[in-house]
């Protein structure tokens, strides 16, 4: 799988943080359930923007994303609800008629991989 990251727009550039440093620091946290409605990307524009449209092909790839998505395993949320890690299973539970979603609420914000930088800067070795 593809190396994957989670952005933020900051007054300081763009922050990236590595997904796996991210479920390393949720991994022993508290599985909760949250439900969807609290979910305030699911009415933002998640995945499109920093130059990126969203074309018929890159919705198809979402679509791809959300289908494969595997909802084993829980969401990772900031500590103030917002979403990190996960977005394409959230999808996934909406589209499936769920209510609510398996999370880890990280305790605190952990300071990003990178600042001030673009997305296309970034490793993305196949791992």
């Amino acid at each position: 799988m593809r190396k994957q990251y989670h952005f933020r727009p900051s007054e300081h550039g763009l922050h990236a943080w590595d997904v796996d440093r991210l479920i390393e620091a949720a991994k022993d946290l508290p599985t909760e359930l949250v439900p969807l409605r609290d979910i305030a990307e699911l009415d933002a524009n998640y995945w499109f923007g920093r130059g990126s449209e969203p074309t018929v092909r890159a919705v198809v790839g979402h679509a791809r994303l959300i289908n494969e998505a595997d909802d084993s395993y829980p969401i990772i949320l900031d500590p103030h609800g917002g979403v990190m890690d996960g977005m394409h299973r959230v999808a996934k539970a909406l589209l499936l008629g769920q209510v609510e979603i398996a999370a880890k609420r990280l305790t605190f914000l952990p300071h990003p991989t990178y600042s001030d930088v673009a997305p296309d800067d970034l490793p993305y070795d196949d791992q």
